[in-house]
């Protein structure tokens, strides 16, 4: 009959085996023990291409409980293990930018498909290292406040790069003071500075109305966006966007001075912005000069540019073809007048400066009637019935866009901000709709938001909305000296063209995917019920990585969704150490730290 233990201990029988089983035990239950009473350590990775299992478990002690536990519910046993990015590239990661396999891979170059999105699968899971030094951004406007002649000035260490330095030391790019770097205002083509630049223009167009009739603009090829940041106490928003070239850290510099900007290049596929969408579009010696009429384009370019210019709106163009006569450039322009007078755009001023810089202005017509009274159907009028409506990895068209019937210019600035925008859909109650968004948004920052979230707003500069809607946070937001980057999500409804009708700028982007810019690049990052729609779609793991990524240290992030969304996302953004506040069981309040995972080096 075989032998219990209960039996063999009650006995006392077997003492040697019985004091051993006993030791067993313990020995086992101290091991048990110290496994379950450790907290998760934060992983570390040696590849960039890192992913993070979320793990659930009573046992397990959740990472990172800095800031206040407002709340108590059953997601914060939820636990995240966080690897650091690494590499000699991770401090500035772009991942859709940054694709190495896929760019090797790419059949071609000639239309700049190596600087195009090209996203990994999966996305990216770990988390992008700080630059050594890394001190919190220098306050807006201070950095206008120096005695320098230059309006802007950043910490060397947060953008520790030189390149732009030594390439264009002759032309006041940017420049180097101890701990500092420095932005003369200078340019290829700003030889006595961007502010006589911008006289210049008015001069030669004074209708122009910088900050009332000319509210909007694009600067494409836009260097460290010196255009568009001195325009801005001009009340003009200007959308700065170059490629990620051999021209380093361009649109990083410009982001880290407060100004707007995105990483962008036209290529193969259309911009991130709708049809007639800016009052104005720049062009100071941006290579789009040569690529918009090469063999190989077939002017698409070009005809991209007049796509997202409002109908009456101007494209000035500053580059050598303009003044020179060398062989090269006479070709160029040549080719330009060609496709200009193609797509009915006028000459509106052609003139030099006594720096011997020279720009011609182009404005593009009201109506699509001299499209119709051209000889040549080249190139062709586009077909609405089959032309791609979105602005999403859709190829460029090779033809013009129709002029709207009903295009009419928006009131001036800052009317139009509150005026029935002309793209408005024409649905029933629709404007209603529009006018009730716009005193929501009034009432809920001015009651909620300003002072009721704990958020100082004076160290905010660069802001995004996640998910813009008709652009009501941010029309509120203008009285404070701050610029917000509407994002529209290209799986909801499009209220891009409203947004840029207003007097605002945005773009297009699906939050399951990185976005185009350098990590750390704004202050507060918004988003108002976005999560229910997106989560269908992707791991909300992979939205929050992004906004780590984006958002500088010492940044705050606000989200206004359901109990349920702000208790799946809470105890990740704790993970983060960051610190977390709910307000009225709506909006949760997540501040982001200096906190990165430790490294095995």
């Amino acid at each position: 009959m075989p032998i219990s233990v209960e039996s063999l201990l009650k006995q006392r029988r077997y003492p040697f085996i019985a004091s051993l089983f006993i030791l067993l035990i313990f020995v086992s239950l101290f091991i048990f023990s110290t496994n379950t009473s450790q907290p998760s350590q934060p992983l570390v990775t040696e590849t960039i291409q890192t992913v993070s299992t979320p793990l659930r478990n009573e046992n397990v002690t959740e990472i990172a409980r800095d800031g206040d536990v407002d709340d108590k519910d059953e997601s914060e046993g939820l636990v995240y293990e966080w690897k650091v990015c690494s590499g000699p590239l991770a401090v500035d990661y772009i991942p859709c930018l940054d694709n190495w396999k896929a760019i090797k891979s790419l059949r071609s170059r000639r239309h700049m498909e190596h600087r195009e999105r090209h996203c990994p699968n999966p996305s990216l899971k770990c988390l992008v290292p700080l630059p050594q030094g890394y001190k919190t951004p220098v306050p807006w406007p201070k950095s206008r406040d120096m005695v320098y002649v230059n309006p802007f000035w950043i910490w060397f260490d947060n953008v520790p790069h030189l390149k732009l330095v030594e390439y264009k030391k002759e032309q006041n790019w940017v420049k180097t003071s101890g701990d500092y770097l420095l932005f003369p205002g200078g340019g290829t083509q700003f030889k006595e500075g961007v502010d006589h630049y911008i006289q210049y223009i008015e001069k030669n167009l004074p209708k122009i109305g910088w900050g009332k009739r000319t509210r909007v603009i694009l600067d494409v090829g836009c260097g460290v966006a010196s255009f568009g940041g001195h325009l801005l106490d001009k009340d003009v928003i200007t959308m700065s966007f170059a490629p990620k070239d051999e021209h380093e850290a361009q649109i990083q510099f410009a982001l880290e001075r407060g100004i707007p900007a995105t990483l962008s290049v036209i290529g193969t596929q259309r911009l991130t912005f709708p049809d007639n969408a800016f009052d104005l579009i720049h062009c100071a010696r941006c290579r789009a000069g040569v690529t918009l009429m090469d063999e190989f384009s077939g002017g698409k370019p070009l005809l991209e540019l007049n796509r997202v210019l409002r109908p009456g709106g101007v494209f000035i163009w500053s580059a050598t073809p303009v003044y020179r006569d060398d062989e090269r450039d006479k070709k160029v322009w040549d080719a330009m007048v060609a496709l200009t007078k193609a797509i009915c755009w006028k000459v509106v001023a052609k003139s030099f400066d006594s720096s011997g810089i020279g720009l011609v202005i182009y404005e593009k017509p009201v109506s699509s009637s001299c499209y119709e009274s051209r000889k040549e159907d080249n190139p062709p009028l586009c077909d609405e019935n089959t032309r791609a409506k979105t602005s999403w990895y859709t190829p460029l068209d090779g033809c013009i866009s129709p002029i709207p019937k009903t295009t009419k210019w928006p009131t001036p600035w800052p009317q139009r901000l509150k005026t029935k925008p002309s793209s408005l859909s024409t649905v029933p109650d629709a404007e209603l709709i529009f006018d009730d968004d716009t005193r929501r948004w009034s009432e809920l920052v001015t009651n909620v938001y300003i002072g009721g979230l704990g958020v100082h707003w004076s160290s905010v500069r660069n802001v995004m909305d996640m998910n813009a809607g008709y652009g009501g946070f941010a029309a509120a937001l203008t009285n404070l000296p701050l610029w917000v980057m509407n994002v529209v999500p290209v799986n909801g409804s499009d209220t891009l063209p409203v947004i840029f009708d207003r007097g605002l700028i945005g773009i297009y982007h699906d939050w399951c995917e990185s976005l185009n810019t350098y990590p750390r690049t704004y202050d507060l990052l918004h988003s108002s019920f976005l999560f229910g729609n997106l989560t269908q779609r992707c791991d909300m793991l992979t939205t929050v990585v992004e906004m780590d990524r984006i958002l500088r240290p010492g940044g705050v992030v606000i989200v206004e969704d359901t109990k349920e969304m702000l208790k799946k996302l809470k105890p990740i953004l704790r993970s983060l150490h960051w610190s977390t506040t709910l307000h009225h069981q709506r909006f949760l309040v997540g501040k982001k730290g200096f906190w990165r995972p430790k490294t095995n080096r």
